[in-house]
């Protein structure tokens, strides 16, 4: 097994109406440093959060997929599409086909936290469909429970959320205290971000907001210390098309 450990120091830092809105990014953009670059078919991928609520206003998206993830409290957002506000409350999630443009605006309400995560679908394709979005409560989505694990399936079997971005799963975990095993597929490569508690993963201990990526193994062993929630995206190790990070930004 390869595995990779960003710590939270070692991420890139963000934020929004001078620190209304505060980030860690375990994949930033370039301009904003940290240890990671896009790979597989993630190119970005945010942890925002806001004390007292603020407001980013109305920009354009294309090509990409965007996902937000509502890990506490609640977020809204203002899309073209519709015209109107929507709300979503911890454990929803919601998906942009950007295509070929939409405008947004998201509000953080108070004490609310989301990841907010940019896949690469292959926008040389996307750029020409219209967009879409949908958006799904945390009840949608498959929920099961063995072996002192709690399996959240976001993108993967019985899921009702469909993406361009080929062969992506996602997965919350809530791991109860002691050794878990959680089955891999050696051919893709997992984006791990620790969202809650702490664990030891080969002799480091990793804390909140840290993030590893595991690749080449058929499973992935850790430890939890206490009660732990595990976010996890499994994406292809090899993509059949060049990515936006690859012919863009080399």
């Amino acid at each position: 097994m390869s595995i990779t450990i960003i710590k939270k120091n070692q991420q890139a830092r963000g934020q929004f109406n001078g620190g209304e809105i505060l980030e860690n990014k375990p994949i930033g953009f370039p301009r904003e440093g940290g240890h990671l670059k896009p790979y597989s078919n993630l190119f970005y991928w945010a942890h925002a959060w806001s004390d007292n609520g603020s407001t980013i206003g109305l920009h354009p998206h294309q090509g990409f997929e965007i996902m937000s993830f509502v890990m506490k409290g609640s977020i809204e957002h203002f899309e073209t599409k519709l015209n109107k506000w929507i709300s979503l409350e911890k454990g929803a999630a919601q998906i942009i086909r950007a295509g070929n443009g939409i405008s947004h605006s998201e509000k953080i309400n108070a004490g609310g936290h989301m990841f907010q995560i940019w896949f690469d679908p292959n926008i040389n394709k996307t750029l020409q469909q219209e967009a879409s979005y949908d958006d799904f409560p945390i009840n949608e989505f498959p929920n099961t429970t063995s072996e002192g694990i709690t399996k959240i399936t976001y993108k993967g079997e019985g899921s009702p959320l469909k993406m361009d971005s080929p062969e992506v799963e996602i997965y919350q975990f809530e791991l109860e205290e002691g050794n878990r095993s959680l089955p891999l597929d050696s051919n893709k490569t997992y984006s791990c971000y620790l969202v809650e508690g702490g664990a030891k993963l080969e002799n480091t201990e990793l804390e909140q907001d840290d993030f590893f990526i595991a690749q080449d193994s058929d499973k992935l062993t850790i430890e939890s210390l206490g009660n732990s929630k595990l976010f996890i995206i499994a994406s292809p190790s090899k993509l059949a098309y060049p990515t936006y990070a690859q012919t863009m930004m080399q």
